[in-house]
């Protein structure tokens, strides 16, 4: 396993993190696929075993189902200390007024419901899920600020949002001598690039890590066009993500089956070596319900692709509507 710095910080994280919205009580909250206790537990210790410190979650996951797995795994399977554990707020959590959102009531109120479902008094990387139209961006910062100052967050980070809304909120912390975003978890892979405009310039000019989600495109990379999977079939936000440009996206499946193929190597390496090699890249989020899914991502870190194998890949990609950021 390789170590980075996770962008302008002197944290160390592995080159690939294992996202946990896979593992959770499968009737509690929107994810029918995911996996229960039993089975997640040994995959998140192949993970550690693997050399993977890095594990994101977030509380809206299975209802803070995957929180308390994943806390209880890390427990059992490693040391406290070894390991980076990022987790993220903003998604409704109970119904009615404050059951969701980025206000000072609603972090405070979640961060501490993170650290109990989790069993750890730190968060190492505390995220906002989405952006909160409806609260003031000052009122956001200064509060995640303040966690971090109460000693129950060591760094914040950011999701999906447009460039220009994550450099007001850059400029915003300075401006105020608030504690800085360190990274973007945002929707990068073969099938969606139009974070190559902005935000990766961006992350790149302001050293900024970044953490993509859905690196494999829900699994659409990993194999033929025509297949399916249970998760796909259930998946209902996935649906939105890949619906606007299939000719053009089946291309590209078809382009990585093809360097697959010569490569004598399954899709999914192809596909994670295309963004492991992209500079602005730091540590790309592996969701894995099989074994294979994290020994593919592993053997991906060493696949180098030619210049001419990714301007094969990239070629059939045509501009996609913004999808992600609700």
């Amino acid at each position: 396993m390789d170590y980075v710095k996770f962008g302008n910080t002197g944290l160390d994280v592995s080159r690939l993190s294992l996202g946990c919205m896979t593992y959770g009580i499968s009737d509690r909250g929107a994810h029918a696929w995911t996996l229960d206790e039993e089975k997640s537990r040994p995959l998140i210790k192949q993970a550690i075993e693997l050399g993977i410190n890095f594990f994101d979650t977030a509380n809206v996951y299975s209802d803070g189902t995957s929180e308390e797995i994943v806390g209880r795994a890390l427990k059992d399977f490693a040391k406290r200390d070894d390991v980076v554990l990022a987790t993220k707020v903003y998604n409704r959590m109970r119904k009615g007024p404050n059951g969701m959102g980025l206000s000072r009531k609603a972090i405070m109120t979640e961060v501490d419901h993170s650290l109990r479902r989790l069993g750890t008094d730190y968060i190492d990387l505390y995220q906002i899920h989405r952006l909160d139209k409806n609260t003031p961006i000052e009122e956001t910062l200064e509060a995640l600020h303040d966690v971090v100052k109460a000693g129950k967050v060591r760094y914040i980070g950011a999701s999906s949002m447009y460039a220009w809304q994550f450099s007001k909120a850059l400029y915003t912390s300075r401006l105020n001598s608030w504690t800085e975003f360190v990274s973007m978890q945002n929707h990068v892979n073969l099938l969606n690039r139009e974070e190559e405009r902005e935000m990766l310039p961006l992350c790149a000019d302001q050293k900024i890590a970044v953490m993509p989600w859905s690196p494999l495109a829900r699994g659409r990379l990993t194999r033929a066009w025509d297949e399916t999977s249970e998760r796909q079939n259930t998946d209902e936000f996935g649906k939105t993500l890949y619906a606007q440009s299939e000719e053009s996206d089946r291309k590209i499946v078809e382009q990585v089956a093809a360097v697959a193929k010569v490569r004598g190597v399954p899709q999914a390496q192809v596909a994670m070596a295309w963004l492991l090699q992209k500079k602005e890249i730091t540590s790309p989020i592996v969701g894995a319900s099989k074994p294979a899914h994290l020994t593919d991502a592993i053997a991906a870190l060493s696949l180098r692709l030619t210049s001419e194998e990714i301007a094969a890949l990239e070629a059939p990609y045509v501009p996609h509507a913004v999808a992600g950021f609700g």
